[in-house]
């Protein structure tokens, strides 16, 4: 486990109804938009928000989605939201996220995101003051 990962971002999330599907439980897209919510959240423990980064002519398009199911959430369940980011070369994060209940995992995964440039689309290095450089990853 990396550095970034032994200090992981939490919150709590109530699911509400909308979240549901007709059996009841979280429908299995929804889990990708609390990845969404959590990657929100490690951006602002870092000091940043997602339109301080557009602002700086930066944007951080989904590369890849992975989700692992465990064990359903339901209507009305108080979840922990957990995530933690590694960076992947100069250009690449990896943002990590768990859904957990009552201190049990119910689905976890990871988005991968390139860092482009809104002018260009073409990749630029990740801002050093947001993220570490991957280990062994060079500076030139």
């Amino acid at each position: 486990m990396s550095d970034e990962a032994s200090t992981k971002t939490r919150m709590q999330y109530r699911v509400p109804y909308a979240d549901t599907d007709q059996m009841g439980v979280v429908y299995y897209a929804n889990y990708l938009v609390y990845f969404e919510r959590m990657r929100n959240e490690l951006l602002r423990d870092k000091g940043v928000t997602y339109k301080e980064l557009e602002s700086r002519g930066l944007m951080l398009p989904v590369l890849e989605a992975h989700c692992e199911y465990g064990k359903p959430a339901k209507y009305d369940d108080l979840l922990e939201i957990r995530g933690w980011c590694e960076t992947i070369g100069r250009t690449r994060i990896k943002c990590h996220a768990e859904v957990v209940r009552g201190g049990e995992i119910l689905a976890g995964g990871y988005t991968i995101h390139a860092c482009l440039s809104s002018e260009t689309g073409r990749p630029v290095r990740l801002p050093s003051d947001v993220f570490s450089p991957a280990p062994g990853a060079s500076s030139t």
